[in-house]
């Protein structure tokens, strides 16, 4: 049986780096892969983009209001049909995984849509994401994923003091942020030179306290 997979981590964990390199690992092998990530993302667009400068446009993004079931078999029926019209040898050839970047901004619903993908279509899927935003509360589609993922690994990542990092604080103008909406996509990679521009910051546990004052969510 195929299952689905939740591999989670802090920011900085390496979470599309190791989504591209899985990518990859598939394809060397001759098997074909579909990348997919929540339009909600609006870094990079329709890009996964990876903090070591590696790029890949993904093959479809997920609307908050879609059925994420329905929009992966229609790419997959896409893919199938594609080699079928190669006229490939040993006939047409399915998605080997189905690899989610960014999966924390998934709805709970399309988290159950990943686990039918995986249970009644015979799909793996690769779920990646982080667990908690900024103020250290589940977001709904990594809490759905921690409930029904059959395979749960932790992407490991290390706080400025060098303790394992386990919470994201949120950085606006320099300085770390306790209140605001819990979307607020990171702009870091911009360039931009504003002020207000929002990126984030891995943290242990000591380093979260010490900067929020000692409040947790």
């Amino acid at each position: 049986m195929a299952k689905l997979y939740f591999r989670y981590g802090a920011m900085n964990s390496g979470k599309s780096t190791a989504l591209l390199q899985a990518a990859y690992n598939y394809e060397e092998r001759g098997q074909h892969v579909l990348l997919a990530k929540p339009a909600i993302d609006t870094k990079g667009a329709g890009e996964i983009e990876s903090r070591l400068g590696v790029t890949r446009p993904v093959d479809f993004l997920i609307a908050p209001e879609e059925d994420a079931r329905a929009v992966f078999a229609e790419h997959r029926a896409r893919m199938q049909q594609a080699s079928d019209d190669e006229l490939l040898p040993e006939g047409p050839s399915d998605v080997a995984c189905l690899l989610i970047d960014e999966a924390q901004f998934l709805t709970p619903t399309q988290v159950d849509d990943l686990f039918r993908i995986a249970v009644e279509d015979g799909i793996p899927v690769i779920a990646y994401g982080i667990r908690n935003d900024f103020l250290t509360h589940a977001f709904p589609g990594s809490a759905r994923l921690l409930a029904i993922a059959h395979s749960l690994e932790e992407l490991k990542t290390i706080c400025r003091c060098g303790r394992k990092a386990v919470f994201n604080g949120r950085v606006v103008g320099g300085r770390f942020v306790f209140d605001g909406d819990q979307v607020a996509i990171d702009e870091g990679a911009t360039g931009s030179a504003s002020p207000e521009v929002t990126t984030y910051e891995s943290l242990c546990g000591t380093c979260y306290l010490e900067e929020s004052g000692g409040r947790l969510g």
